[in-house]
């Protein structure tokens, strides 16, 4: 890890990886969909709409790992000054509102059959608007400040503040009661899913994950290459104030 905190480690590491990640993203999110959508049984009281499950759980584990990830890093980028900190944040920061994004909107489109309306002010899904919106404002924070450690500094400090909602997520159906149903996947006492619902599931959630490792990863190689191109045009015209051809 202390090898790769050097950008040009990193990028090596991350072009022979990618290939493999991306592989294994397509390969394994092949197999979850015909486990999904073909393989798996119709569930005996919401019949074939249980099938948004292999798409909603996997995003909504996925919107509370990135920021998990993007956390993490903020401390990596306040407390030990790591190079790559705030590139890793900035990249999750996009995956991690596509996937909460996914989230709503399949909550949604599962919730009108089963609870009869598109939305409900209830604790889960209300903390979950709340992420999204979380990610909204630290892309906004991002796009605003234009220099690259003082954009680093002010969304480390936000993204931390915003974490507070993290445990409001996983933790609101147990807290509060809520029309959401509580955790029967990762639980005490294990999964309350029929296996043949379960495999799948995982499956998807496996893939999902790869896929976001792998957009991860792209997106920090793209922002080096972003902030490397920055610097060269900064020396240039530095190099032109000065009457030194560029």
């Amino acid at each position: 890890m202390i090898r790769l905190a050097n950008p040009t480690r990193f990028m090596a590491f991350a072009g022979a990886v990618l290939p493999w990640l991306a592989a294994a993203a397509a390969a394994s999110l092949a197999v979850g969909l015909w486990l999904a959508l073909i393989v798996a049984p119709p569930d005996y009281q919401q019949g074939e709409t249980v099938r948004i499950m292999f798409l909603h759980v996997p995003a909504a584990w996925l919107a509370l790992m990135m920021y998990s990830i993007m956390a993490l890093s903020a401390i990596g980028t306040l407390v030990w000054r790591h190079p790559l900190a705030d590139v890793s944040q900035k990249a999750a920061a996009p995956i991690g509102a596509a996937f909460t994004l996914v989230c709503l909107v399949t909550g949604s489109l599962w919730g009108k059959p089963m609870w009869g309306t598109w939305w409900v002010w209830d604790a889960r899904l209300t903390s979950v608007l709340v992420l999204l919106l979380m990610y909204c404002g630290i892309l906004a924070l991002w796009a605003t400040l234009e220099e690259p450690n003082r954009a680093a500094r002010a969304v480390a400090i936000l993204t931390l503040v915003g974490f507070v909602n993290i445990p409001i997520v996983k933790f609101s159906v147990d807290w509060w009661n809520t029309l959401h149903q509580p955790a029967s996947v990762l639980r005490v006492g294990g999964p309350t899913i029929d296996p043949s619902m379960l495999w799948p599931l995982l499956v998807m959630a496996v893939a999902f994950t790869l896929l976001a490792l792998a957009l991860h990863l792209s997106g920090m190689r793209t922002e080096i290459l972003r902030r490397r191109i920055r610097t060269r045009r900064i020396l240039a015209a530095e190099r032109l104030d000065r009457g030194a051809p560029a």
